[in-house]
């Protein structure tokens, strides 16, 4: 998970768990700290295989996009699946993720119980499609 607000990751977690996901998820603050494990850590999926990123746009050392293009420019991890989950509701930003192959593009609500909603949502989407584990 790459998201800058603390209070949104653990709303996000919280309610990846109640969906009865239990695999191991890494939070990052910035995109430089994500793309270094992303790309250069032994235990990341660069050198260890599967992975989903939960991308949000709006983070302070660089653009969400930035990462999403890098990501799905490299040919090992072109395939991870990529969720991206930003305040970001222009509709020219949501075409141009699903062209650099984002895979699905949530609109965080500014309003926490709407926000929690689409958080329940995504965990309830990440049961139905199966996330690999890593371990397996």
């Amino acid at each position: 998970m790459i998201e800058d607000d603390e209070g949104h990751a653990r709303l996000i977690e919280k309610n990846i768990r109640r969906a009865g996901i239990s695999n191991a998820l890494k939070h990052f603050l910035n995109g430089g700290e994500a793309l270094d494990y992303l790309f250069n850590a032994p235990e990341g999926p660069f050198h260890n295989g599967p992975a989903l990123v939960l991308l949000d746009l709006n983070l302070p050392d660089m653009s969400g996009t930035d990462i999403l293009a890098k990501i799905k420019g490299d040919p090992k991890l072109h395939t991870i699946p990529v969720v991206v989950l930003t305040t970001t509701d222009d509709k020219v930003e949501i075409q141009r993720c699903y062209d650099l192959g984002c895979n699905v593009y949530i609109t965080k609500p500014v309003n926490y119980e709407s926000f929690s909603d689409a958080i329940r949502q995504l965990g309830l989407f990440l049961s139905v499609i199966q996330v690999p584990d890593v371990e397996s």
